[in-house]
């Protein structure tokens, strides 16, 4: 039962930040003149219209069980949801106009993580289990958003810090990035999961995606929490 509650506490926040980041990248798209995502029924803070069955459920399900399940903890997530789409061709400049529009997915993320954080001044007084839960699900929000907002930033298409480069790279140099996206989802899940514990049977320690999350989430996890006033 305290496994099954763990698990709706993580996956109810996990759901809700990638649903607002992809949100996000359809109200910035239609903040620069283009409404594919609204004519599409996209533009949406209903989740079901960005959940993907696997991206969404069953992956960050399974991640988020079998760590409560071995460690009692989460300290590592991974998915994505239906990509909103997006017709480039409409912004004034295109490369430049998409950098934007794949920034607003982090960027949603961060917000929602200092929101987070400032809402446990809130809950703090709540005594008992509601107050626990509570606590514990703005914590898990907390994290899911700054893994997520954080793993999108790297420069890999066709994650966000893939279209930022593209966006702010010389233009050949950013076609040549660009053409990254028909693998790039393949040499994230190589990076990722499959590599890393390949080389590990063998005894080779390797796995830079994870390493370097490592020491970047505890830096803008004690971030979040000093701008929301939490010192100590």
């Amino acid at each position: 039962m305290q496994a099954i509650l763990l698990l709706a506490m993580a996956v109810v926040p996990a759901i809700a930040a990638i649903t607002l980041h992809e949100a996000a990248h359809g109200y910035a798209a239609l903040a620069l003149g283009d409404d594919t995502a609204r004519r599409a029924g996209r533009l949406s803070l209903n989740p079901l219209r960005h959940v993907d069955r696997v991206g969404t459920l069953l992956l960050p399900g399974a991640l988020l069980l079998g760590q409560i399940l071995t460690i009692g903890r989460v300290v590592f997530m991974f998915g994505w949801a239906k990509p909103v789409p997006v017709s480039a061709w409409r912004f004034r400049n295109p490369r430049q106009g998409m950098a934007v529009v794949a920034a607003a997915g982090p960027a949603m993320n961060f917000l929602l993580a200092w929101l987070a954080a400032l809402a446990l001044h809130l809950t703090g007084g709540i005594d008992g289990l509601t107050g626990e839960v509570l606590d514990r699900m703005l914590e898990f929000f907390i994290l899911s958003n700054l893994v997520l907002g954080l793993f999108n930033l790297l420069p890999v298409p066709p994650l966000d810090g893939g279209r930022i480069m593209v966006g702010i790279l010389p233009e050949p140099l950013a076609m040549a990035w660009a053409r990254l996206e028909r693998a790039g989802i393949v040499i994230v899940i190589l990076l990722v999961f499959l590599l890393p514990r390949l080389l590990a049977e063998f005894g080779i320690i390797w796995d830079p995606v994870g390493q370097g999350l490592a020491r970047v989430l505890p830096w803008a996890t004690n971030l979040v929490y000093s701008l929301a006033g939490w010192h100590g």
